[in-house]
């Protein structure tokens, strides 16, 4: 299992590089080439919602994203260290402005990665949460001596 570990600064122009990064790896762990654009577009995604969050909470620790090549499946992970609290902790009637309720946009970042990504897990804490999407691959192709 190979593993590659990338950090950036929750700034929105970092999201891009890590875009990058992931189609790269992707495609060298044997993702599909067809769905390539929709790995770029949900590390996109998922990054974006990450950077908005730690911005939002004044968080300055970096977003972690994991690119993990297992056996027949690739996955990336990407993480943020905004807290948020259960749904039954929340109180009745909260404001948007808390920090600990996803407002529409972060919804709608979780819906468009769900449409990209067959196996999707969201998780979020009090430490902060983490998205982690898997595609299958093909092993590459053997080649004659």
């Amino acid at each position: 299992m190979a593993t590659v570990e990338l950090r950036f600064s929750a700034l929105p122009e970092h999201v891009r590089t890590a875009r990058l990064v992931a189609a790269a790896v992707a495609r060298r762990s044997g993702v599909d080439e067809a769905v390539l654009d929709e790995v770029r577009l949900a590390v996109g995604e998922a990054c974006t919602r990450a950077v908005g969050l730690h911005q939002n909470s004044g968080i300055t620790a970096p977003v972690k994203v994991l690119l993990i090549e297992e056996e027949k499946q690739f996955s990336i992970e990407v993480g943020d260290e905004a807290p948020r609290s259960a749904p039954g902790d929340r109180a009745p009637g909260a404001a948007a402005e808390d920090p600990d309720v996803e407002t529409e946009e972060d919804e709608m970042g979780l819906a468009v990665i769900s449409g990209l990504v067959d196996d999707v897990e969201v998780t979020a804490g009090e430490h902060g949460g983490s998205i982690r999407m898997t595609w299958p691959t093909t092993p590459p192709a053997a080649t004659l001596p």
